[in-house]
């Protein structure tokens, strides 16, 4: 009884002790209930955004890995969309032929599948004659003023959309991005890469189109200051009103661009929040969906604008003679007078071997950008520069 006595005494003095334990177990319980446990909501403007400068380096470094690719391409197209190598290659293209009883016939056909195969089998045909008759070296004339141009080009380029696009979607957009804000951070993008660099692109221009024989440079430095000696600084500026017309060609593939890139992403944060995992696959995925639209998007671009690559090759190469005056003297001028010599399809000449360059090249670039983002940034979110 006595020991019966006791534990009762000491239950007694402790139950408030025991009490004062279950309380604050209780706050704690209610304290968790009011957390919010559900699964964290992620959207665009919760990933991380790529620094300004990130995209200055990834894009010349993409620019430059597409231009030594496709340089053999790039030579060839500029070689078709010139007037002196138009007539030249004029003869040398390839045509449709049936044999009928031994009777070799030649035909056209409107065929645009089969148009397409007999432009690719020309340009093909002209690489390998470039090969055989200037050499291996001939296919990557002008690389050097080319990599000295993508390589600005390229930074300048996605630097300033990228710039454009968050200073205009602040001020104009209430920070929110839409099909008009890229659509004129692609203009502003395109209007500074051209004024910047159009010197550098004249000067690869003149130097592809310098033939094996008879050559009137050297190098990049003597056409440079051959330029400068007989036509003046203002010729390095030929064809920059083309090239202003070529920023809509960009505008365009931007905005298309980030449509396709916009829908890829939209769907990997689906899966996000159904819980699904994300693999190292998955990332490979995305990371080819974003560079195939970054192919798609240049395609659609350069068949809508593509006859302004041809007026601006024909602003930019040499004239007759270094003291003779230019056959090319203005925008509309040229435009005019091409499609009057030649007719409108010479407009999209060399477009095949544009194409089978542009194409590619973006993807590369794009690509590569988009590496170079992840070896440069501890970001581990789909890229939305």
């Amino acid at each position: 009884m006595v020991k019966l006595g006791k534990l009762e005494s000491e239950a007694e003095q402790s139950f408030k002790f025991l009490g004062s334990d279950e309380k604050v177990n209780l706050k704690s319980v209610e304290s968790l209930q009011e957390i919010d446990v559900s699964p964290v909501k992620i959207t665009k403007d919760n990933l991380k955004q790529t620094k300004p400068w990130v995209h200055f380096v990834a894009g010349g470094i993409g620019g430059m890995a597409g231009a030594i690719f496709t340089c053999p391409l790039d030579v060839v197209k500029t070689r078709l969309q010139s007037s002196e190598y138009r007539e030249m290659y004029k003869h040398q293209s390839v045509k449709i032929t049936a044999n009928s009883k031994g009777i070799r016939s030649t035909f056209i056909t409107n065929n645009p599948l089969t148009q397409a195969g007999v432009h690719v089998s020309e340009t093909m045909g002209i690489i390998g004659n470039v090969y055989k008759t200037e050499g291996f070296r001939a296919l990557f004339k002008g690389l050097g003023p080319n990599l000295v141009g993508v390589i600005p080009a390229r930074s300048i380029n996605f630097f300033t959309y990228g710039v454009s696009k968050d200073v205009l979607s602040q001020y104009l957009n209430g920070g929110k991005e839409s099909t008009y804000i890229h659509l004129l951070a692609g203009i502003s993008a395109g209007i500074v890469t051209s004024t910047a660099t159009n010197p550098i692109w004249l000067i690869k221009t003149r130097l592809q189109l310098d033939k094996a024989k008879n050559k009137a440079y050297k190098n990049s430095w003597d056409c440079f200051t051959s330029i400068l000696k007989y036509e003046g600084a203002g010729a390095l500026y030929r064809g920059l009103s083309a090239s202003y017309l070529g920023s809509v060609e960009s505008t365009i593939q931007w905005v298309l661009y980030e449509q396709m890139k916009s829908l890829i992403n939209e769907r990997s944060l689906k899966n996000h929040q159904e819980g699904k995992v994300r693999t190292s696959w998955d990332s490979v995925m995305e990371w080819s969906q974003r560079s195939g639209a970054a192919g798609a998007a240049k395609f659609f671009a350069s068949l809508i604008t593509y006859p302004h690559e041809v007026v601006r090759t024909r602003l930019r190469q040499a004239p007759p003679t270094k003291d003779g005056r230019p056959k090319y003297t203005g925008l509309m001028q040229c435009f005019k007078l091409v499609i009057k010599e030649e007719g409108f399809i010479s407009m999209y000449g060399g477009l095949t071997a544009h194409l089978l360059r542009t194409v590619p090249n973006s993807i590369i670039m794009f690509g590569t950008w988009e590496i170079v983002i992840k070896l440069l940034s501890d970001d581990d979110s789909v890229p939305l520069s």
